[in-house]
């Protein structure tokens, strides 16, 4: 079939129409291509096809630096240029504010700002995965989860990965496919982090509990990488929802240190932190710029995690009440304000409903995860006085459904949604939305 990608989906996926106007998801295709498809699966409202010929490539469409688009699932915009990429992301978010949000266009053209963006798209994560997997050969080998998740793709290099060390992959991967061809490590991961900032470099081996080779292991690396830690995260329970059963240093600092902003933090393996520390920055900007706390006014900061935001709100306001249920997180966070030097910061570990800080606010952040919102932490929220709500989201649907939420319990209005590029060659985006109390 020849079609013609009209846009690009919230996902890997260029849109195409057939003729009789039904939508067919392409996978190969960007936007403003012409291509010859085979239809793999039929639906009654939509088709799902792969590109089989580009018959005439869009004037968005790039050669990417990497071998692996397509094959690998880390780039699957690779080969769309950034400008385009950044305009789908704008175009994405619109379109789900309208069609979950209920928003209407005049509502979005006033809400929606410029998408923001740092300066590389390529070189800008500070951490990459590898999966483990062994060859026809039983052969153990580490790569990354291809466009099906069930291949792994040995590669040598990652060009998403910080360019100051470009032969970190290939290092850590040779010398633990070396071990495990040895004896069974019982690898499920390895996550390798790197700031060019402060120079650390940590690889961190996600294993079962149980007896380890951490002698061996960490001297291997040593010679392989020079890393500034060793960690190994001891896990625990179903497959499906394993959970930390403990962390131990193996060899160097225990944690790894990156500087966003001005802060330097400390994390442990398993806590989360932005992949994209340059692109993190700018979320803090939006934030602070959406609250504007000031030296006598008490905040509050919800799904706090280890503290990007916690940090600067707490050397802007009062006092700053931050809720994290994730254990090894809060203790980052308290370990990160000791290093500080703040005191007027309460670090709650629990639910952010079952927790929700009894102390009023001035403002509020929430930073939640990709489900967005408890119906509860809404209406909790509402119930404080807060003048501004900072709402940061790492999926649109689940922000537009929130934004609407708040919208129709008539409390807070929004003000703008901002989208930040934390994802350069993927669908994925970040927003920024500021929300500001309706009686002010």
């Amino acid at each position: 079939m020849k079609l013609t990608i009209e846009s690009m989906t919230y996902g890997p996926d260029g849109l195409a129409r057939t003729d009789d106007g039904k939508a067919v998801f392409v996978t190969g295709g960007v936007v403003g291509d012409t291509v010859e498809a085979d239809i793999v699966s039929t639906g009654a409202s939509f088709d799902r096809a792969v590109v089989r010929e580009v018959i005439d490539a869009s004037p968005s469409r790039v050669q990417p630096p990497c071998p692996f688009v397509g094959i690998c699932g880390g780039c699957p915009w690779g080969t769309l240029a950034s400008d385009a990429q950044r305009a789908a992301k704008e175009d994405n978010l619109r379109s789900t504010l309208k069609r979950i949000g209920r928003f209407t266009d005049e509502e979005i053209a006033r809400i929606v700002r410029p998408i923001r963006h740092a300066k590389d798209a390529w070189g800008y994560r500070n951490k990459i995965e590898l999966a483990p997997a062994h060859d026809a050969g039983r052969r153990f080998r580490l790569g990354m989860h291809g466009v099906n998740p069930d291949d792994i793709v040995r590669v040598d290099a990652c060009p998403l990965f910080d360019k100051k060390y470009p032969r970190a992959v290939k290092a850590v991967a040779g010398a633990l496919s070396y071990l495990g061809n040895s004896r069974d490590l019982g690898i499920e991961r390895v996550g390798i982090r790197a700031s060019r900032r402060t120079k650390a470099l940590e690889v961190a081996l996600w294993t079962p509990t149980g007896g380890f080779p951490r002698a061996q292991v960490a001297r291997v690396l040593q010679d392989a990488v020079k890393p500034t830690s060793v960690v190994r995260v001891m896990s625990k329970g179903d497959r499906r929802a394993r959970r930390v059963a403990g962390v131990e240093a193996l060899f160097g600092e225990g944690s790894w240190t990156e500087q966003i902003g001005s802060e330097r933090m400390r994390l442990s393996a398993p806590s989360f932190f932005q992949v994209n520390t340059a692109a993190a920055e700018i979320l803090i900007e939006l934030v602070m710029d959406a609250l504007h706390p000031t030296e006598d006014e008490v905040a509050i900061d919800l799904y706090c995690g280890a503290g990007t935001f916690t940090l600067p709100l707490a050397r802007r306001s009062a006092y700053v009440a931050a809720v994290e249920s994730y254990g090894p997180a809060i203790r980052d966070l308290r370990r990160n304000l000791e290093t500080a030097g703040l005191d007027n910061v309460d670090a709650i570990g629990g639910d952010a409903v079952r927790e929700f800080p009894d102390e009023d606010a001035d403002v509020l952040v929430v930073d939640p995860p990709r489900s967005g919102l408890d119906e509860q932490a809404i209406g909790l929220i509402a119930s404080t006085s807060a003048r501004d709500v900072a709402y940061v989201s790492c999926d649109p649907a689940t922000l537009a459904r929130d934004l609407r939420r708040f919208t129709d319990e008539g409390t807070f209005e929004v003000v703008s949604a901002t989208p930040v590029d934390l994802f350069p060659q993927t669908f994925h985006c970040e927003t920024v939305a500021h929300l500001t109390r309706t009686d002010r």
